[in-house]
């Protein structure tokens, strides 16, 4: 298969070398777009020495013979590249969020019907996990009964990258319901085969503020040998990827953050999200209550345990990690490499659900700035 890219950063040389070229060893990147020369370089070191730099996608889609496309650039990008590559008809791998405002979500989602492709394949990993494969089907069984009520979490190990490395920027990221809620509600949409009708959501900026100077560098400040979060003793590439004081004027990003979100059944979610978490402090999952039962699992430990309500049985699953998002990274890659050899017809994470989340996110983040329940609707 010959794949163009439209952005090669760190997230999609990942899925390609880890997974897609699994699928298919001698799978090449044919065209590159993208406007750092040292990233033209890596495309060729990873085994595509043929590959053609282009200026824009235009002139790719315009000159190449291509199976599909991957989107991987910065976020405010992505509704722009996807809406000149959709009415290509090619099957399109995009990286989430879809949209990072709510005009960008409105003109992807009219792009989107318009062009007829219903190839796209949006980086929605949890959903198509094992572990959340095994959830839906448990609480599809009925064995728990109606879900009625959902409490869902996730607390970051890691969350120091939204405040220390290029993600700080607002702008571009379009803030932290959009890097992360957006994958935790397109699970639990998933799970629920439910529609979002409103939100109410709060965010805090608690931690990660203070009053350093814009622009600081872990290894220009006088208390980077103190600092908890300091990277300027690192020797890997996270000294540079995450390179900037978290407690300065320039943060950016809220470092926790909450939502209450209706249902069309009437039904709730509870989910919160937490950014300053460390170690064992990490969880991330739900737990989700019916009459009969309540049904609780966590990605970092792969258990699923499920209580009966009406007896002291407790049902416990345990599966392992898997790699790249919990193994989530593979399955994506298997429904896109179906798309281009054309042995399947259907996206196992589709536009339409991507389009949903981004705009409960959208819609989160502007209930959060107003203090007002939001209708999540396009109208």
């Amino acid at each position: 298969m010959n794949i163009g890219v439209i952005g090669y950063g760190t997230r999609i040389k990942g899925v390609i070398q880890n997974e897609l070229k699994k699928l298919d060893p001698h799978l090449q990147i044919a065209g590159l777009v993208d406007p750092d020369p040292a990233k033209h370089e890596e495309a060729r070191q990873a085994g595509s020495e043929q590959v053609r730099i282009f200026e824009t996608p235009e002139a790719m889609l315009a000159d190449m013979n291509l199976d599909g496309i991957i989107i991987g650039t910065r976020c405010s990008l992505h509704t722009s590249m996807a809406l000149k590559v959709l009415p290509s008809g090619l099957p399109l791998f995009l990286e989430k969020p879809v949209a990072t405002s709510l005009e960008d979500a409105l003109r992807l989602k009219r792009g989107y019907e318009s062009s007829g492709n219903r190839k796209t394949v949006v980086s929605f990993p949890l959903r198509v996990t094992t572990i959340v494969h095994w959830v839906k089907e448990i609480i599809d069984s009925g064995k728990i009964g109606t879900v009625e009520h959902v409490q869902a979490v996730n607390n970051v190990p890691y969350g120091n990258v939204y405040f220390q490395g290029w993600y700080r920027d607002e702008e571009e990221t379009g803030g932290l319901f959009l890097q992360k809620a957006t994958h935790d509600f397109d699970y639990i949409n998933y799970v629920l085969g439910m529609q979002p009708e409103s939100v109410a959501a709060m965010v805090s900026k608690q931690i990660f503020k203070g009053n350093k100077p814009a622009g600081l560098r872990c290894t220009e400040c006088g208390d980077n040998k103190t600092c908890p979060e300091s990277t300027a003793f690192r020797t890997d590439k996270l000294r540079e990827e995450w390179a900037y004081c978290c407690f300065a004027e320039d943060t950016g990003n809220e470092d926790s953050g909450s939502a209450l979100i209706r249902y069309e059944s009437g039904m709730h979610v509870s989910y919160s999200q937490n950014f300053f978490a460390r170690n064992q402090a990490a969880a991330r999952g739900a737990r989700f209550f019916g009459y009969k039962g309540t049904l609780e699992f966590d990605f970092y430990t792969g258990i699923i345990k499920v209580y009966m309500h009406h007896s002291t049985r407790v049902e416990t699953y345990e599966f392992g990690g898997g790699e790249g998002h919990f193994g989530g990274d593979a399955a994506l890659m298997r429904s896109f490499a179906g798309l281009m050899e054309g042995s399947s017809e259907k996206s196992v994470s589709p536009l339409e659900d991507g389009l949903v989340s981004a705009l409960l996110c959208l819609k989160a983040r502007e209930s959060a700035a107003t203090g007002t329940f939001q209708s999540v609707s396009w109208e």
